[in-house]
């Protein structure tokens, strides 16, 4: 069968783009000292807290009593990884490391993009749109963990094992990547990917609980934070400091966050409001009756949308992970979720305006802070909203379909990766 021919125009344009917007987020690294590019509050998360935690890490410990400690186990692999670069200094390696995960990401998209019936747009959204973030990508590991499951979600068609295996792994760094398996296809290919994912969690937790202490040190500190301040109950607290609310911003667990009267029950809403989500997520997976190609990504992009959205926490690097997700809806025709794309895009940029160009005025609660915050939250969440209620409408039947001829069965499984494989 004759491949279709795919001229190298567009992949040598995107290659030449991303070189030089790379090239860009290292100079805003090397400059980051400059009071609109925070300040230095940037980078100092690598040279100082990372750099502590590899530390400890080499002593064959997890952080334990370390309230900014709040991540899963699998994330000390990705932080004592710079070690295999002895020659550059922690931070050097760090973002070396960080720039080949984007580049692999890159990569990954351009080439489901140039397979017959998909679409570049997804390649072009990542180089793009990364930049808008500013310098803040190299100095979190969030890309690493973005880079995970992207790859879980373009591998799950050809091969739901890789797709579990990259999905167990992200979750193991960051939780979140375990969300990327919700839209898998009924039957023989969700068994395969839960399946992997289940497996591959529980050996790597077992293996890294073997190798270090203190392993599960980091659920106590993240069941205590409480409402940070870019959050959108951060955002109603803020505002109602100029209603006369009387708290404070504090730096706690990591990050700033709202200390003050009626901050326990927002803190209870947001957890609310994320276990709704949950269970809206789960009534769409029970009611869905039509499957795409672009299914499984649109149902990854609504569901982190969803539980960031809600989230008590929602740092500026999460739209690391939102990029990504879209990025991967985009490589299909048939995706449900461009709007959302372009939403994702804008909230990106406001979140650079906001850290760490104007941290300081959303720190302070002032007029220009709560408006930034409003506007950036509003987007996420008019985002979240569209992209669950465009997720909905597409698991309908097509016009003229009846339910049942839709419904995947679990003896046409085989079928049905191979038509997704295909396109």
């Amino acid at each position: 069968m004759n491949r279709p021919r795919v001229t190298p125009g567009p992949v040598l344009a995107l290659t030449v783009v991303w070189l030089a917007t790379r090239a860009l987020m290292l100079w805003l690294l090397t400059h980051s000292s400059a009071r609109l590019l925070g300040g230095g509050s940037v980078t100092r998360e690598v040279w100082r807290l990372y750099v502590h935690w590899y530390d400890v890490l080499s002593h064959g410990a997890f952080p334990a009593h370390d309230t900014t400690w709040q991540y899963p186990p699998g994330a000390g692999v990705v932080l004592l990884a710079p070690g295999l670069l002895p020659w550059l200094t922690y931070f050097q390696a760090f973002v070396v490391l960080t720039l080949a995960a984007d580049a692999l990401v890159a990569a990954a998209l351009v080439r489901v993009g140039k397979r017959a019936g998909r679409s570049l747009l997804g390649a072009v959204l990542w180089t793009g749109g990364l930049p808008l973030l500013l310098h803040l990508p190299l100095a979190r590991y969030d890309v690493q963990v973005t880079a995970l499951a992207v790859l879980s979600l373009l591998t799950l068609a050809r091969s739901p094992r890789s797709g579990g295996v990259f999905g167990a792994l992200g979750a193991m760094v960051k939780v979140w990547p375990a969300l990327v398996l919700l839209g898998t296809p009924r039957g023989r290919t969700s068994r395969t990917a839960w399946t992997w994912a289940a497996a591959v969690g529980a050996a790597t937790l077992t293996l890294l609980a073997i190798s270090f202490n203190n392993s599960l040190a980091f659920l106590r500190e993240q069941g205590g934070r409480g409402v940070q301040i870019e959050s959108l109950g951060g955002t109603a607290l803020n505002l109602a400091r100029h209603l006369g609310w009387h708290g404070r911003s504090r730096y706690q667990y990591g990050s700033i966050e709202l200390t003050g009267p009626h901050v326990a029950a927002v803190a209870g809403a947001s957890l609310g409001l994320t276990a709704a989500a949950f269970g809206l997520l789960l009534l769409w997976r029970v009611r869905a009756r039509h499957w795409s190609e672009a299914t499984p990504f649109d149902a990854a992009l609504s569901a982190v949308l969803l539980f960031t959205a809600t989230s008590r926490v929602i740092s500026p690097q999460y739209m690391v992970w939102l990029l990504g997700l879209a990025a991967v809806c985009l490589t299909s025709r048939y995706t449900s979720q461009r709007p959302v794309a372009l939403l994702v895009l804008a909230s990106s940029a406001l979140s650079s305006v906001v850290f760490p160009m104007y941290y300081r005025e959303v720190v302070d609660g002032t007029w220009t802070g709560c408006l930034l915050m409003l506007a950036r939250n509003g987007l996420l969440a008019a985002a979240a909203v569209l992209s669950f209620v465009r997720l909905w409408h597409s698991a309908r039947p097509p016009a003229g379909t009846s339910a049942a001829a839709t419904e995947p069965r679990p003896d046409s499984d085989r079928l049905q990766d191979r038509a997704l494989s295909v396109s």
